[in-house]
């Protein structure tokens, strides 16, 4: 009968060992990843060339200058209005039925080629024509629509924003 082992020892690796270990991995996956370091290596070249790592190492050297120059510019009173102006329309955006939007989309393209038409034709429009295309009832819609936007918007302009 074989003796029972009492006591196990480790085999610690030294730091040489562990380092060699490093290195043949490290050779293996540049091994394996060749073609893609070549083209890494290409980049940075042209990179290099036209000095654009001098100025992302300039860039980095003075992050601190530029994210002060970044914020002061994005707080300027222009840029804020604009933000807000941008909320603002997304608010209202976003308040009208997809469905609308797109049929108002739509009707204002239809619109612009008609009116491209009567450009290109040199068209004239006179009083009586004027009066008589009140009865056209796609102008009639387009007026009834248009003169009951112009009254809720008068409203709209009446009321106190909240």
């Amino acid at each position: 009968m074989a003796a029972p082992i009492t006591s196990i020892k480790r085999t610690e690796r030294t730091e040489i060992e562990l380092q060699q270990e490093k290195l043949a991995d490290l050779q293996k996956l540049i091994a394996e990843q060749e073609e893609s370091l070549r083209k890494i290596m290409e980049i940075t070249g042209e990179l290099h060339s036209i000095g654009a790592l001098d100025a992302l190492q300039a860039m980095l050297q003075a992050k601190e200058k530029i994210a002060s120059i970044a914020v002061d510019q994005v707080s300027r009173e222009p840029v804020t209005n604009m933000l807000n102006n941008l909320l603002a329309a997304a608010g209202t955006l976003t308040a009208i039925s997809p469905a609308t939007v797109q049929q108002l989309s739509h009707s204002v393209q239809q619109g612009l080629n008609e009116a491209e038409k009567g450009v290109e034709e040199g068209q004239k429009t006179g009083v009586l024509q004027l009066m008589k295309s009140i009865n056209d009832p796609d102008v009639n819609r387009a007026l009834t629509f248009g003169m009951n936007f112009l009254k809720g918007m008068g409203k709209g302009l009446n009321d106190p924003m909240e």
